[in-house]
Formats: C-alpha cells, structure tokens, sequence
C-alpha cells in the first residue's frame, strides 16, 4: 500500500524516534575491536598502525594487500557515510527518504553522471584496474564481516550491497560535478528580467555563493542536499614556500580544503607503505587515492580551478532526439518513470523543475560524459618523485579542474592546472546559455594549461580567484580577489616562514574589505548624529574594530549588522535576491550601496544604524551570532533532528577570511554551511613533519570516542601529527592490527 509523501516522512521518523536515543559511547578500543580481522582478501599480513584518533598507518608487503587493507579501512570508519553517497551517485536518494528525495534523484539520473564508467573501465590501465578491484574486495570484506552495521542502514532500512569497481568510479565523477551548475541553478530564474544582460555582466564578474538553509518543511529533501554539497561546492586555499623562504630550509606545502561543514567530514586521514606506494595525507572516502599529502619526495595540494567543464545549450529546434528511460524507486510509493530526451550535445535538462525556462529546450554538455582517467592520474602522482613527473601524472586527468601546488625534498616549489577544458574563444559570454558553440572537438589538456615552477617570489599561492593570465580560458566564475590578497600579503611580509607561521596563517580571519567598508561607513556616519546609548556603543565598537573576525569579536559584530541594514535599506528585494542566488554577494551589494545618491544613502544610514542599534548589545560578539553547527544530514530533521546535532559552537572568520565559514548577509544567529573543513602542513626538510586537522573527526561511527574528537583541536589551533616513516608510524600510534589472509587466498 503506497504511504504517501508525510506518511514516508512520519515511517521515517518513527525510524529515527526509535533510534533518538544517542548511540552508545565506544571507545577505540572497541571500535578497533570491531574490525573484522580474519579472511581478509590479502595474500599476507597487513599491519595497521592506529593513533588515538584513530587514524591508521598501513604497512603491507605488496601493493594489492594495501589497496584491499584501504578498502577495509574505509568501510571500517565510513561505510555508512560511504553508502549514502554510492545512492547519491547512482539517483537513489528516493528509495531512502520516498519523494523527499526526488528532486535530487531527477537530476542525477537525467545528467547521467556515471555515463562515461564504461569507457573509463575499458580504458583504464590494467595496474589501476587491479588497485580498484583490491579495495572494492576490502570494503566487501567489511561490509560482509562486520558484527554490525553502521547506524545509517538501520535508520534508512538499507539493505548492504556488493561494492564493484563501476561504484568507485562513479563516485570519482559524483565528486567532479562542476561547480558552474550551481550557478545555472541559481540563475536561470532570473533571465526572463528587462534587465537580464547588464545583470548577467555584473554577475559574470564576481564569485561567491551564497547559501541557504531551507525551511522545516523541506528538511528531508535539504538532508538530501547536504549530502551533495560536497560535490557541488568546492574552494580551498592551497600554498607552497620555497627553501629561500623557509625557516627549515626545506620547502613547505600548506593545503586548507572548503567544502559543505557537516559530520561525518569529507575527508579521513590515512598512512600507506607497500612496494609501490609510500605517503600520508587526506583521502575522500570511497575514493582510493591520497588528494592532498606527500611522499618521501613531493608533496602536493591545490584548490578548484572554478574550471568551466560544461556548458548549457541552447538546443536549436532543428536537432534531433532520443529518448532515455530511467525508472526511480520511490520509497512508499509507485515507482517513477523518468523520460529524458538526449541531444546530440547531451541530455536536455530544461524539462526539469530547477532548470525549466518555459521557452528553450536547454542540454547539458559536460566534460564528465567524456572518459577520462583520474583514478591514473592520482594513483602516479602519489608515487611521483619529481615536477616532471608530477606534471605528467596529469596528462590524462580531465576534472574537476584544479590548481595544484608542488613541493619536493629537493627544495623546488610549482603550480599547474589541472583539467581538460573546451577550447572557448569568449572571454566573457554573453549569456549563462550558450548557443553550441565549437572548441568541444580538440579540448585543452593539462599540458597547454599555465604552469610555473620556482617563481621569483619564493612561493606559490590558490584560493579560486580568477587566474592572473587569462588565456587560455578556463572559466568564468570565481571567487572574490580577498583570500588570494591575504595569501600573497602574509606570505610576503615575513622574510622567513615556518610550520607554526603556516598554521597561524590557515587560522586568519582577516578582512581588508570589510575593514576599508567600514572606514566608509565610519565617514559617512560624521553627518548622522548618534541617537540614543546604543548607537553611539554601535559606533564605538565599530571605530575600535580591527578588522578581524575573531569569535570574541564586539566590532565584527556591529559591523555585519549595519551592513545587513544598510543593504536592506538601499538594494531593492529583486536584487537582493539575484545577488544571493549569485556568486559576488557582498561585492555587489557593497557597490549598490555606493553608488546611491548622497542625501538618500544618508537617510537610509540614520535608519540602518537605528535598528543595527537596537539589536547590538554591548559587548555581544561576532561568535555568539555566527556559529559553527557540526550535525549528520539527518540533524535537519525537525524535532529528532537534535539528536545527530553535535555542536553549537562560536565560530570565527566569515565567508572571504582565510579560515572560511561562509555565510548569506542576516542579522540573525546562524550557522556556517561551507568553509574550511581540514587543515594539512608538511615541512619537507623532514619526512615525518606533517600536520593535519579534521574539522570532526576521523571515525563516522555514531557513538565513537573519533566522531568529534578533533572539533576542540580545531578550535585551539591543534594539528595531528602523521609521520611518513613507517618506523616513526609504530612508535608514535600505539595500537596495532593485523589483517590475516584468508585460506583461499
């Protein structure tokens, strides 16, 4: 008998009732305890190395041992996590949360994102096929092993499943979504305005996102969301210091990955030495590949490129049609028969909800429908030894487009990109839709893109914003200038730079921007006279600020306050509403804000600073409003929501610091979505000075002693430390398991 879309959500939230009560606590011991040792897909004994955080160093004696040792490691501390993203992957969300999860599921199976798995598989070299097929077998063993599930099967009634390699990759090109679709979905409702081209061009010129919380109404669908974020929303600041600059000696490396702020992180931390493969770093679960780390002899990192790998196309009447059918299970429901219409640029797009412009027929073209091989390209740069071939690890990487910063133990420092791009002509297009243009056939690939090794300045610097040289084009929306500026700036000023320099740095919550709008602000307050008390407190804390957006902070407070009513006053709702659905935010608001006549901007100052007035309390801190809420996607829900909510903490930084926690402009006490979730440092001078940091922690068990053990190092600045010599690994990580091959075997 069909549920129905509330009876769904009332099944699923008796579920949860049920299981309200928090788990019970487990300590490493027993979560190591849990580990299923015995019959493992390995030929000999694997040993694996455990910190108190419960981050492993796997010593094993041949290279498919360690890839299958990885796979159970993974599963071990994330299967839950890693379940949840394989449904994502494949457009299942609805068999989990009924018609909650349609919207996404749509948009998954209509853009095909595993389309391209069968020829990446065909061409994939027969060494990386077999790494695949290891860590696939471990996750297995895991799973088939295990004296329990994690907590998300029981909660969502998941049933395990045979992982296969097609899995893994899949979920490499779920994690390559392009950045530029979020723009599409922001924007598109917005085209139909008067005044759509010269808000398109003030739009195309500034890049952040702004981003919302939904209603309770639609928590389950937002969960949902969540889960995707880490796909669609990526950043990072990434640095490399040359030896000439280094206190050590020795080059350093610096990488401070953004993506959405939630539990378990995107990212664990993992040690591996076999044959073949020697490093440390972060890995993505489910995705057998150190992304940022080192070897005995480079270390590497990078940030989105913002690299534009699609385009929207307008479809001309003219073209022709297939059909595809996808069929959706819906939890409590009938299935869903899903018709996409495919055209010779790619599926079209425009007859879903979030993209439907009434008028065109729009198709998504994308680079991921096109084989490529990033499974390869990771796997050799983790082994690589040099910048020569570093940069040719890439040469058949296509996406997500990156920019990535190298360091070896040789004292060189580069940075290249990395992506596989159309060959565009257009600078700055003149619409968000675009109209088949050519570059498609004879795509730009890694070697033509701009690379520079030991540059005169003595280090390398990313945070997303628009490359300093514009050709090749290789996209069209990044982010503000401010996060690159500091970088550059910090790293400048100091004539030698360390460890604990870089670490400060990644902590850095200064906003030269907001500083040099304040002192406007400050200006044009001279001819407005203080009121009342509170508005002339409102503007001592405003003339005492600093700048900085430290948690503790009164006159970060005050400041965000007047500029929200500031910008309520001046910028009218339906800008407003385009500049938060858009990337360029504050720039734009700030401009409007500007750019109004003296006397009206006045009028609307005396109003702005009345209400930022009445609710500023003296001494009340920018950390008491801004927030930084750690929950599982379950933790939108309503009411049993609570109970997958871990912290509510002060948070410091805003969403163009360095130490990112983004934010829309409110005056209301919210959470931060999106921003700095790991921190990593290596000094190169020494194969065992690296630094890392999980904004959570390393274990996605509900109830584990590693769930959020990490969150109170984060906040103090703390780091881990991962040694890369496996003797280093055994002293320092106390607990030690072995994986024992099975009969078969």
């Amino acid at each position: 008998m069909a549920l129905g879309k509330y009876g769904v959500a009332a099944n699923l939230f008796c579920r949860l009732a049920l299981a309200s009560v928090r788990p019970r606590k487990r300590s490493l011991e027993e979560r190591l305890a849990m580990l299923p040792l015995k019959d493992a897909p390995v030929s000999r004994p694997v040993t694996i190395f455990w910190d108190d955080h419960q981050i492993p160093f796997i010593e094993a004696e041949t290279d498919d041992d360690l890839a299958a040792a990885l796979g159970i490691v993974h599963a071990h501390l994330r299967l839950g996590q890693m379940e949840l993203m394989r449904r994502l992957a494949q457009g299942r969300v609805s068999e989990m949360v009924g018609q909650f999860g349609l919207g996404l599921d749509r948009l998954v199976r209509t853009f095909e994102i595993a389309r391209a798995v069968p020829e990446i598989l065909a061409g994939m070299p027969t060494e990386t096929r077999a790494w695949l097929d290891a860590f696939a077998r471990g996750i297995n063993h895991c799973q088939d092993h295990a004296a329990q599930l994690p907590g998300e099967f029981s909660l969502l009634g998941l049933k395990p499943e045979p992982w296969t390699v097609s899995d893994l990759v899949m979920l490499g090109r779920l994690i390559a979504a392009d950045v530029n679709w979020i723009v599409w979905l922001r924007l598109l409702k917005f085209r139909g305005r008067p005044d759509w081209p010269q808000l398109w061009q003030r739009l195309l010129r500034h890049d952040t996102l702004s981003f919302q919380s939904g209603t309770c109404e639609e928590s389950l669908r937002d969960g949902a969301y969540a889960l995707a974020g880490g796909a669609l929303r990526s950043g990072s600041n990434s640095l490399a210091v040359a030896p000439v600059r280094s206190e050590s000696r020795g080059a350093l490396i610096a990488n401070d990955p953004h993506l959405s702020i939630t539990l378990p992180n995107a990212w664990l931390l993992a040690g591996v030495k076999s044959p073949s493969h020697h490093a440390v770093g972060l890995m993505v679960p489910g995705v057998p590949f150190i992304a940022i780390g080192r070897n005995p002899w480079i270390a590497w990192g990078g940030a989105s490129l913002h690299a534009a790998s699609s385009d929207l196309v307008d479809v001309p009447p003219s073209a022709t049609f297939r059909e595809r059918i996808e069929t959706i299970r819906v939890r409590g429901e009938s299935d869903i028969v899903l018709r996409v219409a495919e055209s010779p640029w790619g599926p079209v797009v425009s007859d879903l909800p979030a993209f439907g412009s009434g008028k065109q027929r729009l198709a998504l073209r994308w680079m991921g429908h096109q084989p490529s091989d990033e499974f390869t390209a990771m796997l050799r740069v983790g082994r690589a030894r040099n910048w020569e071939e570093f940069r040719a690890a890439f040469n058949g990487y296509a996406l997500p487009g990156l920019e990535m910063n190298f360091a070896d133990a040789s004292g060189h420092i580069g940075q290249m990109m990395a992506a596989k791009l159309p060959r565009r002509n257009a600078s700055e297009p003149a619409d968000v839709v675009s109209h088949a243009n050519g570059g498609w056939e004879s795509p730009i690939g890694a070697a033509e893109l701009p690379a520079q090794l030991d540059p005169h300045e003595g280090f390398v610097a990313s945070a997303n914003a628009r490359p300093r040289d514009s050709a090749p084009i290789v996209g069209f929306h990044f982010s503000p200038p401010d996060r690159i500026a500091r970088l550059r700036h910090l790293l400048s000023r100091e004539s030698t730079l360390c460890v604990a320099g870089l670490m400060r740095i990644q902590r850095d919550v200064h906003l030269s921007a907001a500083l040099a709008e304040r002192d406007r602000l400050l200006e044009w307050l001279r001819d407005v006279p203080s009121e009342s008390t509170r508005t002339r407190q409102l503007r001592d804390a405003l003339e005492t600020w600093d700048g900085n957006y430290d948690a503790q902070s009164p006159g970060a407070n005050a400041f965000e306050l007047t500029f929200f009513h500031l910008a309520r006053e001046l910028v009218s709702a339906k800008y407003r509403s385009a500049y938060e659905a858009a990337w360029g935010t504050r720039t734009l608001t700030w401009q409007d804000i500007v750019a109004t006549p003296v006397a009206i901007r006045l009028s609307a100052l005396r109003r702005a600073v009345r209400k930022a007035a009445r609710e500023f309390r003296p001494g009340a801190t920018w950390g008491q409003r801004h927030r930084l809420r750690l929950a599982h996607p379950f933790g939108r829900i309503p009411i049993i929501g609570r109970r997958y909510r871990f912290a509510d903490l002060p948070a410091a930084g805003t969403s163009e610091t360095l130490m990112k926690t983004a934010h829309g402009l409110t005056n209301r006490r919210h959470g931060a979505a999106y921003g700095s979730v790991a921190r990593h440092i290596s000094d190169l001078k020494d194969p065992d000075a690296n630094y890392f940091a999980l904004l959570g922690g390393q274990d996605g068990w509900f109830g584990s002693a590693n769930f959020t053990d990490q969150v109170a190092l984060w906040q103090r600045g703390e780091y881990v430390s991962l040694p890369l010599r496996v003797s280093s690994a055994a002293k320092i990580f106390r607990h030690r398991t072995v994986l024992l091959p099975g009969q078969s075997l």
